[in-house]
């Protein structure tokens, strides 16, 4: 199955032209190799949480994709929105995923600790927050990338739940 993915990307910089978007490449590249997934939508806003939940809104609602991945934002800074806009449009959180990747992710840099990435259910379509650099991006990705097959499969209703 090719799965319909969406990126969003949160940097008042990279929405300003000032910045180039290596974070969204990485995730491109991800999606494309390893799950297979078609880019159905594709943009970058500033770190704005009105902007982000209706980008957000957006990308599910009339994209109907199955997987939004967003980059940036997921940090302390006072900017760093992302979590919160996407509370605001999810349905349900799905905590082991983000505590997945933070757990991988601390063993290569105790930083991974500060990350307040999430991710949730609006109707069938999953969202996950990413952390904004690239290298965080990969290692995110990289550990629930074999999951998510099954879990896009489980939301769509392709697939039924299997008992262990």
């Amino acid at each position: 199955m090719q799965w319909k993915v969406a990126i969003l990307t949160a940097s008042d910089k990279g929405s300003a032209g000032e910045r180039e978007d290596t974070s969204a490449q990485v995730i491109r590249e991800l999606v494309e190799e390893e799950l297979g997934g078609e880019i159905v939508d594709y943009r970058i806003v500033p770190d704005e949480q009105d902007e982000i939940t209706a980008a957000l809104i957006e990308m599910v609602d009339y994209y109907q994709a199955d997987l939004v991945l967003t980059t940036g934002g997921t940090g302390l800074g006072p900017r760093d929105v992302t979590p919160e806009a996407t509370q605001r449009v999810i349905d349900r959180e799905v905590p082991g995923i983000a505590e997945a990747m933070r757990m991988f992710s601390i063993q290569k840099t105790k930083r991974a600790m500060l990350s307040r990435g999430i991710c949730g259910i609006r109707g069938r379509s999953l969202i996950l927050n990413l952390p904004g650099s690239p290298k965080g991006v990969h290692e995110s990705l990289v550990v629930i990338m074999d999951q998510l097959p099954h879990a896009l499969g489980i939301l769509t209703g392709t697939i039924g739940e299997h008992k262990r």
